[in-house]
């Protein structure tokens, strides 16, 4: 049992799988013990060797020496071991070859299926230790394959694979094979006793990510992002808010001529950004998070987490949106609920007391 062809598939399923050869020899060597013992029908001690130097593979029957034998299948008397070598003494493990010619396809075949499945667990294995750390994290990956309107990318190094499913995929961003992309890795997925890699490009964290990335004054931590809300491919609103009165924390996300924030919109697709200045006066937030409308006054309703919003005539439909996304947006942000009314109808209805430019 000997093939220079099997330890060169070794190497090449390392450098594939990310699984040193130590962790193959070691799966296929218990394989070929089960597999022995079901073809040899031998419930004795085995032991198998691999050799990736010589390419060999070598079976032994194994004895342990004991003063009196009980189990003839496991053990061998101290007189009998020292026939065979006389410095055996009780305790050792005497070790005698196997002729493997008789180890044959039957065998191989159980082999075969028990190193499969071993494989596979410590595909498993290794994939669970390498991303569970990183969930929640960003990550560049390569687009593999496209199969029943689902994504499959490749992940680092080691070619794990991830899947983009459709419900984490952008409305109207076209995926094609070998296409880089960044996605947000949303969690490790036991699926039997395989691992999948999920990951998003819809997720808000993508977009933090992004912006972590983009923007030093985040990553040090002189910026912090406060909240995302977000239509994926459409439109988001991010807020930011430094402690630091000497950082423009709204110049710091934009950059210099828009670069930042433009560099963001680019790996987004074109999705727009607002990006909003948080603050701890809710009223004033909110007032904010209607970007780009103007806001004439915010004035709170009496008993719950809601507010009232009157705008210039104008920019009424500036301040609702398309379909209402822009105060549906700002609602998500602010956590307020948020009822848009045009100065000339708050005037009639008495709810403009006062007027704050």
């Amino acid at each position: 049992m000997t093939s220079k062809d099997f330890f060169q598939a070794l190497e090449l399923l390392e450098k594939e799988k990310g699984i040193s050869q130590e962790e193959f020899i070691t799966a296929l060597e218990n394989a070929l013990v089960i597999a022995y013992k079901k073809h040899a029908k031998d419930p004795s001690g085995v032991v198998v060797k691999l050799n990736p130097e010589k390419s060999g593979i070598k079976i032994y029957s194994v004895k342990t020496v004991v003063e009196e034998v009980v189990d003839a299948e496991k053990e061998i008397s101290l007189v009998d071991a020292q026939e065979i070598k006389k410095s055996y003494k009780v305790g050792d493990v005497v070790s005698k070859e196997i002729a493997t010619k008789d180890f044959g396809r039957i065998a191989a075949q159980t082999a075969k299926q028990v190193l499969t499945q071993r494989l596979r667990e410590i595909e498993h294995e290794n994939t669970v230790s390498e991303f569970e750390d990183k969930e929640g994290e960003l990550l560049a990956c390569t687009v593999r394959r496209i199969e029943d309107g689902n994504v499959y990318v490749e992940i680092g190094g080691n070619q794990i694979e991830g899947i983009l499913m459709e419900k984490d995929q952008v409305p109207g961003e076209k995926y094609e094979v070998n296409q880089r992309l960044n996605v947000f890795v949303k969690k490790v997925k036991n699926v039997g006793k395989t691992s999948q890699v999920v990951v998003s490009r819809t997720a808000n964290g993508l977009v933090k990510r992004l912006f972590e990335n983009e923007v030093p004054e985040i990553k040090q931590g002189l910026v912090v992002i406060k909240g995302i809300a977000r239509e994926p491919g459409q439109r988001t609103k991010i807020a930011i808010y430094s402690e630091d009165p000497s950082i423009d924390a709204l110049g710091a996300c934009v950059g210099n001529k828009g670069a930042r924030v433009n560099a963001i919109v680019a790996e987004l697709g074109g999705e727009k950004i607002d990006i909003i200045p948080w603050s701890e006066n809710p009223l004033e937030f909110i007032s904010s998070a209607l970007s780009p409308a103007r806001v004439i006054c915010v004035n709170q309703l009496e008993g719950e987490n809601s507010a009232r919003v009157v705008v210039p005539d104008d920019k009424l439909s500036l301040a609702i949106g398309r379909k209402g996304q822009n105060a549906r947006l700002a609602v998500r942000l602010t956590g307020w609920k948020i009822d848009v009314k045009s100065e000339s109808v708050a005037l009639a209805e008495g709810d403009l007391p006062t007027v704050e430019e």
